[in-house]
């Protein structure tokens, strides 16, 4: 008898429509997310209902009208496109199904969808290159808790980073000097989401994390500290995009609320780089594999005024991995490896 192994790829999630009404459903489910704001339930539900989701959804509506297209919000319609782009790479003796930790279609779904093609084992890939408890560890917790209520258990494997993955690299790498190749720029900046600095230090093994230069090493008691996390994929995107020392810098963007974020904050560094006759500047968004609101309006557009007010000439995104042949064979890779 031929076993099939079941692929779960999962991803943040979008609102059903940029409708003000479905924005408010995605953003209160997002943000009661324990991982997500690591606040006592009663204080988090107060936050998020009665000051966040209320406030924050007619704005937010607002910028994903600018997002969506004809089939819909990018994150969605590249996750079905790369789902069944995997599937064919993969065979018949896989079921490729995709999930969204919030919102549709949910991971309950996706995981019923592979109890039904009687896989016998699971392996999870969040569709975040670098491990966050917020992101990654909010996946892995809600995939095991619906299996863990389920009376045959699948054997299940999570995959919890591939931010160095070869062809995780090249693929971001490909689509950067394909732009490179048509304009000359003074500078790159790679911008990663940020994180609240007490995340980190929650997570930090033995007190190793001081969210200084401690980030510029990437060893086994950091390996899953975000913010190293992310100058390690500075660094090899960096040596992949033949980039020399200096001419490229790691920023943080996407903060909400007045605690301390990691840093150094994208919108504030970018004011600076006119100054120091840097106005021509390509921008990676890494932490993200398909375009969505954090990459196309906030670095794409928002960030693009702020560089230009401040005294720049040029700031270009360069675009996420999306429907990427590459990405699709390196997401083969992790699946066939593991």
């Amino acid at each position: 008898m031929t076993k099939k192994t079941g692929v779960l790829l999962v991803n943040l999630g979008t609102p059903d429509s940029p409708s003000t009404s479905d924005v408010r459903k995605y953003l209160r489910e997002f943000l009661m997310d324990g991982r997500v704001i690591d606040f006592p339930i009663i204080p988090r539900f107060l936050l998020v209902n009665g000051i966040i989701a209320p406030f924050r959804a007619p704005k937010s509506a607002k910028e994903y009208v600018k997002l969506w297209e004809e089939r819909g919000s990018p994150l969605k319609f590249y996750g079905f496109d790369v789902r069944d782009m995997l599937q064919e790479s993969l065979g018949k003796d896989y079921h490729v199904a995709l999930g969204m930790r919030y919102q549709s279609p949910s991971i309950p779904q996706a995981l019923e969808e592979l109890r039904d093609n009687l896989v016998s084992e699971i392996i999870v890939i969040p569709l975040f290159p670098q491990y966050a408890s917020a992101t990654t560890g909010s996946v892995s917790e809600k995939v095991n808790e619906i299996v863990n209520q389920w009376q045959i258990i699948p054997s299940i494997r999570h995959i919890n980073q591939f931010m160095d993955h070869p062809k995780f690299i090249e693929a971001f790498a490909a689509n950067g000097l394909k732009m490179m190749e048509e304009k000359e720029y003074d500078h790159v900046i790679f911008s990663y989401h940020g994180v609240p600095e007490r995340h980190i230090r929650k997570g930090s093994v033995g007190n190793q994390c001081q969210l200084g230069n401690c980030c510029q090493a990437f060893h086994e008691k950091n390996r899953y500290c975000y913010r190293a996390q992310c100058f390690y994929t500075t660094r090899l995107l960096a040596k992949a995009l033949d980039l020399k020392e200096g001419t490229f810098t790691t920023t943080f963007q996407s903060r909400l609320g007045k605690d301390p974020w990691i840093q150094p904050y994208t919108d504030q560094y970018l004011k600076e780089l006119p100054k120091l006759g840097k106005k021509k500047v390509l921008v990676f968004s890494p932490a993200f594999i398909a375009d969505c609101l954090e990459t196309t309006l906030e670095v794409g557009e928002e960030f693009k005024e702020e560089f230009e007010e401040a005294g720049g000439e040029v700031w270009d995104l360069v675009p996420s991995l999306n429907d990427s042949p590459l990405w699709v064979d390196c997401l083969k890779e992790l699946v066939v490896q593991n």
